[in-house]
């Protein structure tokens, strides 16, 4: 998985715009080969909330650390975060309930799962990337959580617009779904047959 996320400063005047309704701190992107796309392992910016309520953006590292292990985990399956936050033990337990966050992006990226194009690149067959966007919208949000300084994105079962692509989703939150994230009621954001999202294969 990849992303177009936005960057700290850009995070920011976005929070600061909405002091001033009607106001758009982001600038349309019509080519994506423009601006730069985050991996596991980038510096990543996001919202947590402030002790007094308020949003305050972050930078976090893509990835939770494995011991022992080369690879970090940058997905976090909702049920299983779930799971282990009833049993109260497993990586996600305390994340998920004390480290709930928001990811401002542009754009997210998955791979089909048969669909193949010819790199760019290698001049190999690779399988097609698909970007998806929240339509009219310049960014929107993701749910994340967080722990020691690193991030990892929640992911959840696929709507219709990237079920035919792919078998997970992100946790897109709609409009007035960020305080449910970051609220006690959080479980009942798993559906999200209710968010449409543009689907645009990336060649």
């Amino acid at each position: 998985m990849r992303m177009c996320a936005l960057t700290a400063d850009e995070a920011q005047e976005v929070l600061d715009a909405r002091l001033t309704p009607g106001s758009h701190a982001l600038d349309e992107v019509d080519d994506f080969a423009d601006v730069a796309d985050a991996y596991p392992g980038s510096t990543v910016a996001a919202y947590e909330r402030a002790e007094d309520g308020a949003l305050v953006t972050v930078s976090l590292t893509w990835g939770f650390a494995l011991k022992d292990k080369p690879h970090a985990v940058f997905n976090t399956r909702l049920e299983t975060a779930l799971q282990q936050a009833r049993e109260g033990r497993g990586m996600w337990s305390s994340a998920i309930l004390q480290g709930r966050c928001l990811v401002p992006v542009r754009a997210f990226y998955e791979t089909h799962g048969s669909e193949r194009v010819k790199s760019e690149h290698t001049g190999k067959m690779v399988r097609r990337q698909y970007r998806f966007r929240l339509p009219g919208a310049r960014a929107f949000l993701l749910a994340g959580i967080y722990e020691d300084g690193c991030l990892s994105i929640v992911t959840v079962d696929p709507n219709a617009s990237v079920a035919p692509v792919h078998n997970r989703m992100p946790l897109v939150l709609g409009p007035g779904e960020s305080s449910v994230w970051l609220g006690p009621d959080f479980e009942r954001l798993a559906n999200r047959d209710g968010v449409d999202l543009q689907a645009e294969p990336e060649r």
